[in-house]
């Protein structure tokens, strides 16, 4: 019998994940990642040239490995949601939540009614495996995670009201446009933005939501496990890339590989 559990919600509070991000927009990089052995591995439709069908593949490709595929959509749109869960997507990454009225909306919409608003189209879902698993519009809420990701000020204000949304699994902080949005675009590491992550993720943690966040730069996400944040992302696909090809292009050049900004990366 097929096993539909979601292991990244199920192991969620119970051990911390690593994770990478796919910004390839492609299943066979996708699988690559998948094959390395990563915890769970994020699709990005937001940033990333990304569409149902780009994510589909991807979707496809992680399901033959133990990684889980968690799905940042470009908003968190109703329509878009319903879409996503319905090609097989279990764990979305909501970005820029802002309220609580907005994280309850968020959660609604992944949930069959009358719980949520969710369409009923199994019949035409992967997800359901095309009406062949008898019980999935009985058992698909439960294997829904919901993440929702704090990167605005606004956010940071009405945090602890998100906190208390029944059906949001954890929170994610977004380093990139919350150092930005605190006037140090680009500077993660910035003394202030540490401070309000490092807080940020006590609070998450000790209302007993999961704690999330993405890191490139090695010391910042150690330091981020060594608090117990539960999911960390530790590396972006097409960084890794692009840094691996320059500096081997280096090696054959008469110049040397770029040099690496001292600013702690985002991605």
């Amino acid at each position: 019998m097929l096993d539909t559990t979601n292991y990244f919600k199920k192991n969620l509070k119970q051990s911390q994940q690593l994770g990478m991000w796919l910004g390839l927009a492609h299943g066979y990089a996708a699988e690559i990642a998948a094959n390395a052995g990563f915890d769970w591995l994020l699709i990005d439709g937001e940033h990333a040239p990304n569409d149902l069908r780009t994510i589909l593949h991807q979707l496809q490709s992680i399901a033959a490995y133990p990684s889980q595929a968690v799905v940042r959509p470009v908003t968190g749109d109703v329509g878009l949601i319903k879409q996503l869960l319905d090609i097989g997507a279990q764990t979305l990454l909501i970005p820029m939540v802002e309220s609580a009225e907005q994280a309850a909306l968020m959660v609604s919409a992944t949930r069959y009614p009358p719980e949520g608003i969710r369409g009923v189209g199994s019949a035409l879902a992967r997800a359901s495996r095309w009406n062949n698993l008898n019980t999935y519009l009985d058992d698909a809420d439960e294997q829904i995670c919901v993440l929702v990701q704090i990167e605005s000020r606004k956010g940071l204000e009405h945090l602890d009201e998100i906190l208390k949304v029944e059906g949001v699994d954890g929170v994610f902080i977004g380093p990139a446009d919350l150092s930005a949005a605190l006037g140090h675009r680009g500077n993660p590491g910035h003394p202030e933005v540490q401070e309000i992550i490092i807080s940020s993720i006590q609070k998450i943690r000790a209302a007993g939501k999961a704690a999330g966040i993405l890191s490139a730069d090695e010391k910042l996400a150690k330091q981020y496990l060594d608090l117990g944040t539960e999911f960390v992302a530790v590396g972006v696909d097409t960084s890794l890339l692009m840094k691996s090809m320059t500096q081997l292009l280096a090696k054959f050049t008469d110049g040397d590989a770029p040099i690496q900004s001292a600013v702690p990366s985002i991605y």
